[in-house]
C-alpha cells in the first residue's frame, strides 16, 4: 500500500471512532434526559404546614401553622396568609 493510502485509511478509521464516539454520547445524554428525577414534592396546595419554633418563639403551634397557596417549581411554597416564599428546612416535618 501506498504512504498516502495508509494515511488517508487511518484518518478515516479516526474520524469514524469519532463520530460513532459522538453518536453513543449523544444517545446517553438523551437516556439521561429521559430519566430526569422529579423533586420530592413536599407540600401540597390546601396542606397546613407549622413553622418551626426556632423561627417564631414563644407562639403556639396554632400560630405558627398556615395553609399553602401554591407549591412553586423551585420547591418552595407560597403561603396564604404570609408574604413570601418558604423553603422546606423553615417548617416542622409532618409526622
Amino acid at each position: 500500500m501506498n504512504k498516502n493510502t495508509k494515511r488517508v485509511l487511518a484518518f478515516m478509521a479516526l474520524a469514524a471512532g469519532a463520530a460513532g464516539t459522538a453518536f453513543v454520547g449523544a444517545r446517553k445524554m438523551q437516556i439521561r434526559r429521559k430519566k430526569k428525577v422529579a423533586p420530592s414534592i413536599w407540600a401540597r396546595p390546601g396542606m397546613n404546614v407549622t413553622f418551626r419554633a426556632e423561627l417564631m418563639p414563644g407562639r403556639e403551634p396554632e400560630a405558627r401553622t398556615f395553609r399553602v397557596l401554591e407549591l412553586l417549581p423551585n420547591g418552595r411554597v407560597t403561603l396564604e396568609d404570609r408574604p413570601g416564599d418558604h423553603d422546606a428546612r423553615e417548617f416542622e416535618r409532618v409526622r
